[in-house]
């Protein structure tokens, strides 16, 4: 691998400058913040019949909907048309990748290359729409619970419905363009603008409402320390040397060719899912209960209860509870979603069909349990950094004594994997013209 002695600007700035320098991808650029500029726009077009002044009280009584609200941007908050955002297309796409190896239709499509993976797709698009009335009319129900909406008659709550399904399919439609004429995947860039747009009002708040600036400056230097870290564990990996032996008949004769390359296996190959699965797990506890809890003013009863040990913010000795169990299922969710894409690739399979093996591992079933062994092996790195990720909020307040800041493990493995993703692509396209001698 060369080296530029003179380039000292980091990469990711370097590969802007040289991409503005090139009209089409200038063009791609700037179509992605215009993009994310009209999801920004549509994140403050409210829905009719909400009372901000009850929604804005309901955030201070449950700490929950805070941290949801920084994945909308803001939007939850204002409780805008997309105040789900991308969220129910993310659980349909979960769903089906988890349904392909267990229904034989949809494994079938998955092995039909480009063609099978587009009526994924589409199957996924479809189930997004269901998916996406449940949570919008649950949202709805809850609110009207907590004396955030009034009654309202059965038109006027599906008006609403329709219009939270149209605004997270329009914000999915916005990711699509963003895919197709952009740079990145465009619905993980809606997601980061979501995240990033709510962080320096975060930060205002804990300014204005005069935090300790010390414990401050800890916090964001554990928050630094922790982006290092999950930067660190997405790039690594461990190299599985493949060789390859086959024939090719070129010229009327058959000749033997062989070659070397390796299989590299992510030490983190489950992502963030498992955080998503265990946050929903964790949470599930307090949302039941928010709807038994007894009225202002009137004496706590269980159910209150409830809700404080599931409480995000919670201090010791009760944050134990949420926090050990959030760290109790990452690492489990970690385990069982690698597992399920890891028999999905079908690795030793693909090989042999390939005519590779593992050097001193026999085809077939011998392959199979080393690379299971391995994968088994990596996955517990993987697994413990992200439950470490988890829980680091948690460490983050108890060490510095900060509760004004939602900061989200989940939030800060999406926004540096958009970073590093947007980084690659855009190398990847510079690097691919000035191969073919667009830049001398």
């Amino acid at each position: 691998m060369s080296m530029r002695p003179t380039r000292t600007r980091p990469r990711l700035i370097q590969a802007m400058l040289d991409a503005f320098s090139l009209p089409d991808l200038r063009r791609r650029i700037l179509m992605t913040i215009a993009l994310l500029v009209i999801f920004r726009l549509i994140a403050h077009v409210p829905l009719p019949g909400v009372d901000l002044d009850a929604l804005r009280n309901l955030f201070e009584r449950v700490p929950l909907l805070g941290m949801l609200d920084m994945f909308s941007g803001g939007a939850l908050r204002r409780f805008s048309v997309a105040a789900m955002g991308v969220y129910p297309y993310i659980t349909a796409s979960i769903i089906v990748q988890i349904l392909v190896p267990v229904i034989p239709n949809l494994q079938a499509l998955a092995m039909e290359g480009e063609a099978g993976r587009n009526k994924i797709n589409l199957i996924t698009h479809w189930l997004t729409v269901p998916l996406a009335g449940l949570q919008g009319y649950g949202q709805l129900m809850y609110l009207k619970s907590q004396g955030v909406i009034g009654a309202t008659a059965a038109f006027p709550m599906t008006a609403m419905v329709i219009s939270m399904i149209a605004g997270t399919i329009f914000c999915i439609w916005l990711g699509e363009l963003i895919t197709e004429y952009g740079i990145g995947n465009g619905i993980s860039i809606i997601i980061f603008g979501g995240i990033v747009a709510g962080l320096p009002q975060t930060l205002g708040q804990s300014l204005l409402a005069r935090e300790n600036i010390f414990g401050l400056l800890v916090y964001l230097i554990i928050i630094l320390a922790t982006t290092v870290f999950i930067v660190i564990f997405t790039e690594a990996h461990r190299r599985i040397p493949v060789q390859y032996a086959k024939s090719v008949f070129r010229g009327g004769r058959m000749y033997r060719q062989a070659g070397s390359t390796h299989i590299p296996l992510r030490v983190n190959t489950a992502g963030m899912i498992p955080l998503i699965f265990a946050m929903s797990v964790v949470v599930f506890p307090g949302v039941v209960a928010s709807y038994f809890v007894a009225p202002q003013g009137a004496e706590p009863n269980f159910a209150n209860f409830i809700m404080d040990v599931f409480n995000p913010n919670a201090s010791l000795p009760l944050g134990i509870v949420y926090w050990g169990l959030y760290f109790l299922l990452t690492v489990g969710f970690a385990f069982f979603y690698t597992m399920v894409v890891f028999q999905q690739q079908d690795l030793p399979g693909v090989l042999q069909k390939q005519g590779g093996f593992v050097p001193g591992i026999r085809p077939g079933g011998q392959t199979k349990k080393y690379l299971d062994g391995v994968i088994g092996h990596i996955t517990w790195a993987g697994a413990i950094f992200l439950a470490l990720v988890a829980i680091m909020p948690f460490i983050a307040q108890e060490i510095t004594g900060i509760r004004g800041i939602q900061f989200s493990s989940m939030g800060l493995i999406i926004v540096v994997g958009v970073v590093l993703d947007t980084m690659k692509q855009l190398e990847a396209q510079l690097v691919m013209r000035r191969y073919e001698g667009f830049i001398k």
